[in-house]
């Protein structure tokens, strides 16, 4: 939608994802993404960590499912979506604080240190494609995007 915030958020997450269902049997999940900024010391030779930004994430239906299924507690993610209004709550110790959300669209493990196998899932019957009942036009000499390429090729293409 027009005026929305998109951000990307690199960080760890602080919990296991919590998967739960709406009483219409969609799924949400909510991870909670943590992300410390670190700058070098030059004066003390070491690195010093910043204030760690907490961001409270949500997803719903089949990327829900995929999250909880793939990422744990403690797992470097990298995350894009859409920055959500700030809710203001007072903690039990009476401080003032603000929490960040975030609506998830896209979500996966970051592989600057480590590596991951992607499994593709299939699609449930359920979802159904607005083209799912149309079936391709065969050998339809007046469309060309429903006739495959010839497969021989004489000469080289340039």
């Amino acid at each position: 939608m027009a005026g929305e915030v998109n951000v990307t958020i690199v960080g760890n997450l602080a919990d296991d994802p919590e998967l739960r269902y709406t009483q219409n049997g969609i799924a949400v999940v909510s991870v909670r993404v943590g992300s410390t900024p670190r700058t070098f010391n030059r004066t003390t030779n070491e690195w010093v960590d910043g204030d760690t930004v907490w961001v409270r994430c949500t997803a719903w239906r089949e990327a829900a499912e995929n999250i909880a299924q793939s990422l744990t507690k403690g797992s470097r993610v990298v995350v894009t979506g859409r920055l959500k209004a700030p809710s203001a709550y007072q903690t039990a110790q009476g401080e003032a604080r603000a929490s960040l959300e975030l609506e998830i669209d896209e979500i996966g493990p970051s592989l600057r240190y480590a590596t991951a196998a992607v499994t593709r899932r299939a699609r449930e019957a359920a979802i159904e494609s607005p083209w799912a009942g149309e079936k391709p036009a065969a050998n339809n000499p007046a469309d060309a995007w429903a006739n495959p390429a010839e497969a021989a090729v004489d000469e080289a293409p340039f």
